[in-house]
C-alpha cells in the first residue's frame, strides 16, 4: 500500500473535535500500510468567524495541508469540502477519538483501494 498523510482537525490531539473552518491547527499523521504516526502539528488561522467563512483563509488552510490525501474533521462545510476535493484531499467527518478515527479511515481507504485495483 502507498504511504500517505492524513490531516486531523483536533484541538487537543485526543479527539477529532474541530470543524474545518474553526480549526487553528492540524495534526499530521504519516500512514504506511495500516500503521500511523503523528509527524507534526501545523498551525492555521480559523477560516470561519461569526458564522461567515473567509474563502481566502479556506484556500490558505487547504494549501497548508495539500500534501495530505485525507482530512479528518468533526464537520466541514460544502464550500471547504469542494475546495479540498479539488486539491485531491478527501475529507471525512469522524468526530471520534483521534486513534479510532484514524483506524476507521485507514480501514476504509484500504477497502476502497482493493476495489480500485480490480
Amino acid at each position: 500500500m502507498d504511504n500517505y498523510k492524513i490531516a486531523v482537525a483536533t484541538s487537543d490531539g485526543i479527539v477529532v473535535n474541530q470543524h474545518f473552518g474553526h480549526a487553528n491547527q492540524f495534526y499530521i499523521y504519516g500512514v504506511q500500510d495500516k500503521n500511523f504516526i503523528r509527524t507534526e502539528i501545523r498551525h492555521t488561522e480559523p477560516a470561519c468567524v461569526s458564522k461567515e467563512h473567509d474563502e481566502n483563509a479556506v484556500t490558505k488552510n487547504l494549501n497548508l495541508i495539500k500534501d495530505c490525501k485525507y482530512l479528518l474533521v468533526s464537520r466541514i462545510g460544502i464550500y471547504a469540502q469542494q475546495q479540498a476535493e479539488n486539491l485531491g484531499i478527501t475529507p471525512f467527518e469522524l468526530p471520534l477519538m483521534v486513534e479510532d478515527a484514524l483506524k476507521k479511515a485507514v480501514s476504509f481507504i484500504e477497502i476502497q483501494n482493493l476495489f480500485e485495483r480490480n
